[in-house]
């Protein structure tokens, strides 16, 4: 027996992502963006609202990075999505977040978060959609594993549940992608 919902924005796992920009003074900004993930092979999208002081910053400087909320940075990632810039000029020094100028874009690099996704503006939709070219990933030494690829277990992202408004801790493996399924043939 099911459960019938009605619509509603649901899915799982659905990425806690932070939006950093810069303004024209240079001033970074970090956004909680609730909706967001891969547009295609080399393309990030995230829903943003034209009111947001980060779609201004995106618009004005052409680029914006995505990184990862983790299980360590939580509160200062729940922080950022609850307080507004436009009301709260210093929120991202108030979060505690320290910022290093991406070496490929105009875009602040939060160095209290791990992997950062560097984008470049292509366009916004008419519906709020920002879709970014992604010119960079750049993670800290401390989430990668002993062949230097990024371990997921290390760096701890966290995950949004939409319908009890928590954030989750990310599980343990379960399965190898691409693969598992060739057992059924």
């Amino acid at each position: 027996m099911r459960k019938n919902f009605g619509a509603k924005p649901w899915l799982y796992p659905m990425p806690v992502l932070i939006i950093g920009t810069y303004d024209n003074d240079g001033i970074p900004n970090a956004m909680n963006a609730a909706w967001g993930g891969i547009y295609d092979t080399n393309q990030v999208m995230v829903c943003l609202s034209e009111d947001h002081k980060t779609t201004e910053n995106i618009k004005s400087t052409g680029a914006f990075t995505v990184s990862f909320a983790t299980a360590k940075t939580v509160i200062l990632c729940d922080f950022v999505g609850i307080v507004s810039a436009k009301e709260f000029a210093d929120k991202f020094a108030k979060a505690g977040f320290h910022a290093v100028k991406s070496e490929y874009i105009n875009a602040p690099i939060i160095e209290e978060l791990p992997m950062t996704v560097e984008c470049r503006l292509l366009k916004f939709n008419e519906d709020g959609i920002c879709i970014g070219e992604i010119v960079n990933v750049s993670a800290d030494e401390s989430i990668l594993d002993e062949h230097g690829t990024i371990n997921v277990k290390r760096l701890d992202p966290i995950i949004y549940d939409g319908v009890t408004h928590v954030y989750w801790s990310f599980g343990e493996k379960v399965g190898q992608a691409f693969s598992d399924g060739k057992k059924i043939k």
